[in-house]
């Protein structure tokens, strides 16, 4: 009876000892993830996620070039399609894709933007309404769109916009 009882406090100590050396490993575990400099949590772009900005430039007939730059301290991939966007309500008036194929996602962080570029009138007409205003958001994304004042008063019909891009000089409409 005596080398059962002898033996408790034999296994309280290697239990005792486990638990330390599990506890020790846990911790430098814990100072060797949490010792470094953590990368920012990455994540498919949502509308929210976003600023935009655009601004007109006259290259290829004449288009509205739409930046769009994380919020701070967020990390996040916009996927290679065109931006869900439009003027108003009418069909005429909503963005089609003016490229066939979905392009490479585009990491957006910092100072790192996406781009894409809308040609507000890709008919040779006369018609189209004037709009001083866009909604804009990611694809898939629409219950959140956001509002933007466009640079000027712009006739709108038949809207196409590019994919997303990393370089500005690709998010031109060409047709």
């Amino acid at each position: 009876m005596r080398s059962r009882l002898a033996a408790r406090p034999a296994r309280l100590v290697l239990t005792a000892v486990a638990a330390a050396a599990l506890a020790t490993t846990a911790a430098g575990t814990a100072l060797a993830v949490g010792g470094q400099s953590k990368a920012p949590v990455e994540q498919v772009c949502g509308t929210n996620d976003l600023t935009f900005k655009v601004t007109e430039k006259t290259q290829a007939g004449g288009y509205l070039l739409v930046t769009a730059k994380a919020r701070p301290g967020i990390t996040c991939y916009l996927e290679g399609t065109f931006p869900s966007a439009g003027f108003g309500s009418h069909p005429d008036r909503q963005v089609t894709p003016a490229e066939q194929a979905v392009t490479d996602s585009v990491k957006v962080s910092g100072t790192k933007a996406a781009y894409a570029g809308i040609n507000p009138k890709s008919t040779n007409d006369d018609f189209g309404a004037e709009f001083d205003r866009m909604a804009i958001a990611v694809a898939g994304d629409e219950a959140n769109a956001t509002d933007v004042r466009l640079p000027s008063t712009t006739l709108i019909d038949k809207p196409k916009s590019t994919n997303w891009h990393a370089d500005a000089a690709d998010a031109v409409p060409f047709d």
